[in-house]
């Protein structure tokens, strides 16, 4: 929980570091004020805790252009490496953007095969939901572990 927790709070960061391009301490401020509704549970109060040296990690990785990266899972539609596969590929990635808008694709040569895999998924849990949506249309989808950018889950 503390893991998710911080790369939550990593995420948050890169988010008001180099997409919105405003400070540290306006975002600070941002998430302490209340949203609309919380009334309706009782006075809440946020506390922003900044640890150790993130913001400043944060900032010089935007500054020096590094793509920070996270584990996490994605679900494996379509994986072949025979004559057709290229053409198989292009069609499995065309079916899921029809049939589950929405949800990235990523198609992909690791050769000998083409790869095409869906979604960005933090845990195994939230892959294996996403695998029970797909399963319908593509029948051999599994799971397959990870690294992408955090900027993916940002978008």
């Amino acid at each position: 929980m503390i893991r998710r927790l911080s790369i939550l709070t990593l995420t948050l960061l890169c988010a008001a570091v180099s997409l919105r391009a405003q400070s540290l301490d306006a975002f600070k401020q941002r998430l302490a004020e209340p949203v609309s509704g919380a009334a309706l549970f009782g006075r809440a109060q946020v506390t922003v805790t900044e640890h150790g040296d993130a913001a400043r990690a944060v900032a010089d990785a935007a500054r020096a252009g590094q793509r920070l990266h996270i584990r996490g899972f994605r679900v494996c539609i379509f994986s072949d490496n025979g004559p057709e596969a290229r053409n198989g590929a292009f069609a499995a990635q065309k079916l899921f953007e029809e049939t589950y808008p929405g949800v990235k694709v990523y198609m992909d040569y690791k050769i000998p095969y083409f790869v095409v895999s869906v979604g960005d998924c933090l845990s195994n849990e939230e892959a294996i939901i996403l695998k029970g949506r797909v399963t319908g249309t593509f029948p051999k989808a599994f799971l397959k572990n990870e690294e992408f950018p955090i900027s993916n889950l940002l978008d």
